[in-house]
């Protein structure tokens, strides 16, 4: 805690606490000081308990992902009070948890939006890499319903997945392209030159441009 402390920096905090996340240590010297500590379960636990952000984006560094339990994520989530712990949570614990399907159910149907978009967020990730048993027109369905009204954590994670479906399967390119025209949602999104907007019918065309195979 004490070197966490050493390496909170006044200038990045403010960076940070405009996207939510107090916190003040470069992410890059967080990632180097997780891999001199290597993988440390119960290190990783205690450093959770502090309820420091710093600290509890360190513990999901160094945790082992397969070892908890799906209450226990559950629990952590619901506990994980800024958007970068909540992202890192998902992405790089969750996700690798034999628990990850159970818990997209249950978050995905979550009235709390902020749950709600971690089960969307694993919903993303079938979309892209398993989409076997996913109903990806109902998916459709709902985000073309709820998208437009939902808070914005829920519906930046329902955008995404919109996208991802777009992107990843061509048979149902043209719907999500024509859900994203009508809602609108993000067209107006600041985005920096040489970057993707994440307006979904951009997004889309932008990446299935990049799959595109070279012309001879």
């Amino acid at each position: 805690m004490a070197e966490l402390a050493a390496l909170d920096d006044p200038k990045a905090r403010a960076v940070n606490e405009k996207h939510g996340d107090d916190h003040g240590v470069n992410l890059g010297k967080l990632r180097a000081l997780a891999k001199r500590l290597k993988t440390q379960q119960e290190l990783a636990r205690e450093l959770w308990a502090t309820r420091d952000t710093a600290a509890r984006l360190l513990a999901l560094l160094v945790c082992r992902p397969k070892a908890f339990g799906r209450d226990e994520l559950d629990a952590m989530l619901r506990g994980a009070r800024t958007p970068k712990v909540q992202d890192w949570l998902v992405n790089y614990v969750v996700k690798k948890n034999p628990h990850a399907e159970e818990l997209r159910l249950a978050w995905t149907a979550d009235p709390d939006p902020v749950v709600a978009s971690a089960g969307w967020a694993l919903t993303t990730e079938r979309v892209a890499k398993k989409p076997e048993g996913l109903d990806l027109p109902g998916l459709l369905d709902v985000i073309e319903a709820e998208m437009k009204d939902a808070p914005d954590r829920l519906q930046w994670a329902m955008n995404h997945c919109l996208a991802q479906i777009g992107i990843e399967h061509p048979e149902h390119r043209a719907r999500a392209i024509a859900v994203g025209e009508r809602l609108q949602v993000l067209k107006d999104y600041p985005t920096s030159p040489g970057c993707t907007s994440p307006f979904a019918p951009d997004w889309i065309a932008e990446m299935v441009r990049r799959q595109a195979p070279p012309v001879a």
